[in-house]
């Protein structure tokens, strides 16, 4: 890469990180904000559902201004709204008030995927873009290492022979810290540039503005509905599958297990360096075996992880379970950026991707709400959780396998 590209691509690496890190800080702190505001944790991951119900507004919108007005200051924008919110929350007086800002921020969260997606591989050289997809996706996976590690660390403290290390923050200071993403924006400002496909078609446009016109391009785009359609769909699979294994996965450690937030903490860190290698794995693999037969395999693997990571009975053999599945299920994710770039035409590509990504958390926001209901009723987050992997990850390697392959594709085509 050149030392553009390299800029851009670091950009939209941490964009997505530090959106993953804001989202996970309130994954990890369920139990100490239903403590807080007297509420059960299902209540709490009504949050969650919110997050992600707003999510395809905030898709719609960034990704409009990204295709109309470039992909650049509109990122900027995305990373201080986001940031903003999150910094919000730590005041937040009640758990209502929470519900409304993690909406807010829902709406921050969901633009800023497609948007960095955008601007990533219109820049990127072709050659190598699977890998590249697989290492970018996992921007979400060094998200919720940083949130692990906070929560470990700082959430209730870090003593060492009866010495205080680090002091505890409690939540409201970890969302505090979570404001740290808006520092990015002087990064953006000062080293990235904006997007070569971006700036031809803008300039295309203003050439011949008839030739281009709105009506013309809805026009044109009308036979990419039904792909569209199929990755809403494709993605909804996609959701299930990360949020049904991450989502409640702290919960069920803390309150079924009863195990520590440090060990919590700890055990996210650890999956959370095994999503980011099952990404760049799987990603790079489907440069050879295409992008379809990579997200096969890795949703059929992740099943074997079920009984450690389920039904482990020690703080050890659930973290090997969980290093097992979420390499599988990022694996998985790895080729996704990619893939549903490859498959959009460049009039939307800031728009489409993203929205479809965000539709697919919207079909499934319910999912932890649901998945903690079920286990308070049922008494057992574990059979919870294992009849969510069963299903979702067969679903996902049907969807994927009805796909179309494009590995390698043109991102100036229209």
């Amino acid at each position: 890469m050149s030392s553009s590209q390299r800029h851009t691509f670091v950009a939209s690496f941490l964009g997505w990180t530090l959106d993953s890190l804001d989202f996970f800080l309130l994954i990890f702190c369920v139990k100490a904000i239903s403590v807080d505001f007297r509420a059960r944790p299902s209540d709490v991951l009504g949050a969650v559902f919110l997050t992600q119900a707003f999510r395809p507004v905030g898709a719609l919108l960034f990704g409009m201004l990204a295709d109309r007005y470039g992909r650049r200051p509109v990122l900027m924008f995305n990373i201080l709204s986001f940031s903003v919110i999150e910094l919000a929350c730590a005041f937040a007086p009640s758990l209502g008030v929470l519900m409304v800002l993690r909406a807010l921020f829902g709406i921050a969260m969901g633009g800023e995927w497609g948007v960095g997606a955008a601007l990533a591989f219109e820049t990127l050289p072709t050659q190598g873009r699977g890998g590249f997809s697989g290492i970018l996706q996992e921007g979400y996976a060094f998200g919720s290492i940083l949130a692990s590690g906070a929560f470990a660390l700082l959430f209730a403290g870090t003593h060492w022979h009866g010495m205080t290390i680090l002091p505890a923050i409690g939540w409201r200071g970890l969302f505090m810290l979570g404001a740290s993403p808006a520092l990015l924006v002087f990064y953006v400002q000062a080293r990235v540039e904006e997007s070569p496909v971006w700036l031809a078609s803008d300039r295309k446009r203003r050439a011949n503005p008839e030739r281009h016109s709105y009506a013309k391009t809805l026009a044109s785009l009308k036979t990419f509905l039904p792909t569209f359609l199929f990755l809403v769909v494709l993605m909804t699979a996609f959701m299930s599958f990360s949020h049904g294994t991450q989502d409640v996965y702290p919960t069920f450690l803390e309150v079924q297990i009863g195990l520590t937030p440090q060990v919590v903490g700890t055990i996210g860190v650890i999956y959370g360096f095994a999503q980011i290698a099952g990404g760049i794995y799987f990603g790079t693999l489907s440069e050879k075996w295409g992008r379809k037969r990579a997200i096969i395999a890795a949703a059929l693997l992740s099943l074997l992880a079920i009984p450690a990571w389920a039904y482990g009975h020690s703080a050890t053999t659930l973290a090997i379970g969980a290093v097992v599945m979420q390499f599988m299920v990022q694996g998985a994710w790895g080729v996704v950026p990619a893939y549903l770039a490859e498959l959009t035409p460049a009039p939307v590509r800031a728009t489409a991707p993203g929205l479809a990504y965000q539709l697919g958390g919207l079909v499934t926001s319910w999912n932890a709400k649901a998945q903690a209901l079920a286990a308070e009723k049922f008494g057992s987050y574990s059979n919870v959780l294992a009849i969510t992997v069963v299903i979702v990850a067969l679903s996902l390697a049907v969807l994927a396998s009805l796909g179309h392959e494009v590995k390698g594709k043109d991102m100036a085509a229209d």
